[in-house]
């Protein structure tokens, strides 16, 4: 079957990728949805630059989805539309397990003609961190909420230490709620690892953010 992945550069989307290929479905194509105003993805922040990257490392196309927010879910889907169009038959998404996530997904799939599909669907979350790692996926931490986690966590890639400490910190150590953000940068769908090179933390509030630079 070949699909369309929903990816923000993250670490759930990726293993949903992965899992899908494993299978052996054929990605046609990557949505991923950028702030218009800040040239940003949502959420996971590669900026335009990083996400052809992206596309160039994985070595599958990318449907770069401009949005203010306000028409998010229409802007999703007409690059829904554009993948069927790629030859899509479903699209794939990274959700573990919240229900109105995935009701909004299927609604857009839905409006566009395609099925939805969740791989990591009621999967545990922390299976899913020790999967990842198990599988050599270089999972960099991007962002963290700094009122959870220290901020040493910047910039390095998740193993058993790491998981360790935010174990310790008592977290959900998937991060679904928002404890922290990924970008991840190698593994086994990536036909060369991404390049890149970390800079200064910047902090807003209860969040802090490593720069990361391709």
């Amino acid at each position: 079957m070949k699909f369309v992945m929903s990816y923000s550069c993250g670490k759930d989307s990726t293993l949903a990728l992965h899992k899908m290929i494993e299978l052996g479905h054929e990605p046609v194509a990557l949505i991923t949805m950028v702030n218009e105003d800040s040239d940003r993805a949502f959420f996971h922040g590669a900026d335009l630059k990083m996400i052809k990257a992206y596309s160039e490392a994985l070595g599958i196309p990318v449907l770069i989805t401009k949005s203010s927010g306000e028409h998010y879910h229409l802007a999703m889907e007409k690059s829904l539309k554009e993948a069927v169009l790629l030859g899509a038959e479903a699209a794939c998404f990274g959700d573990i397990d919240i229900e109105g996530n995935r009701a909004w997904s299927e609604e857009r799939c839905s409006n566009a003609g395609l099925p939805a599909v969740f791989p990591l669907w009621h999967k545990d979350r922390a299976e899913n961190v020790c999967e990842l790692v198990g599988l050599g996926y270089k999972c960099l931490i991007k962002s963290i909420n700094n009122t959870l986690l220290p901020e040493e966590l910047l910039g390095k890639i998740i193993d058993a230490e790491v998981i360790g400490t935010m174990k310790n910190c008592g977290i959900d150590i998937c991060g679904e709620n928002g404890e922290y953000h990924t970008l991840v940068v190698d593994g086994p769908v990536f036909h060369k690892p991404l390049e890149f090179s970390t800079g200064q933390i910047l902090k807003f509030g209860d969040f802090s953010v490593i720069e990361v630079n391709v």
